[in-house]
């Protein structure tokens, strides 16, 4: 019986990564001398482009490709310690991997898991999937892989001290300034000197709302008879 070409191809794409000595972790800012940025690591980790960058030309070479392929997600709102909102996405990834040169097809079930503030939860966990897929179809050795994740780390509240209330598998929009509500946010600032009745209908980051403090406070100034509640 004639073997498969796909499992020739992953057995390739893994001997060359072997060979040019694997996906190392990158250092933990620290440790090399410069300030880390909010909400980044104090570990090493390997991130999406490293995966990418070493994959890429061994998938070429040996006619495999990779189609990714996400069959479920989950979404659910979480407050981080500092009181912001984070939406913690779960998907269900189902790669294939498959034979340019026969078509066979091999299919990796993985899951990923992310947190983030905006509208980038989705692209994360997708990103975390795809890297354990391939850790685990080329047998790329990962040295902590509990603590192995994406570029960001978050402290969140325990369950019980969040709003049960929230809806738990639908994510609230995420307010930017090409949102439709747009001009309503600054206008309900104006007129109440703060951002709660947006923020029960609409995601609104820390940066997004000193920005439309800084525009309300300015088109304010440009009308003195008007007062703004600070």
């Amino acid at each position: 019986m004639e073997t498969l070409k796909v499992y020739q191809a992953i057995s390739n794409v893994a001997n060359d990564i072997i060979t040019n000595g694997g996906i190392a972790k990158e250092k933990p800012a620290k440790e090399k001398g410069k300030t880390a940025a909010y909400g980044t690591p104090d570990y090493a980790f390997r991130s999406i482009d490293q995966v990418y960058n070493a994959l890429s030309p061994a998938l070429v070479k040996h006619k495999l490709i990779i189609l990714p392929r996400m069959v479920d997600r989950q979404v659910t709102e979480r407050t981080s310690s500092k009181g912001f909102t984070l939406l913690y996405v779960i998907v269900t990834g189902e790669f294939d991997f498959i034979s340019t040169e026969d078509g066979s097809k091999v299919t990796i079930r993985t899951y990923g898991e992310a947190m983030d503030s905006g509208d980038k939860g989705t692209n994360k966990a997708m990103s975390v999937a795809y890297k354990y897929a391939a850790f685990q179809a080329f047998c790329i050795p990962t040295e902590e892989t509990i603590q192995d994740a994406d570029k960001e780390n978050h402290e969140v509240l325990p369950v019980s001290e969040q709003n049960q209330s929230q809806p738990q598998t639908q994510a609230k929009p995420v307010l930017t300034p090409t949102s439709k509500a747009w001009e309503n946010a600054i206008n309900s600032f104006i007129q109440n000197g703060n951002l709660d009745m947006v923020k029960k209908h609409a995601i609104v980051s820390p940066e997004i709302e000193q920005q439309i403090k800084d525009i309300a406070h300015t088109r304010t100034a440009q009308q003195p008879d008007e007062d703004i509640p600070l």
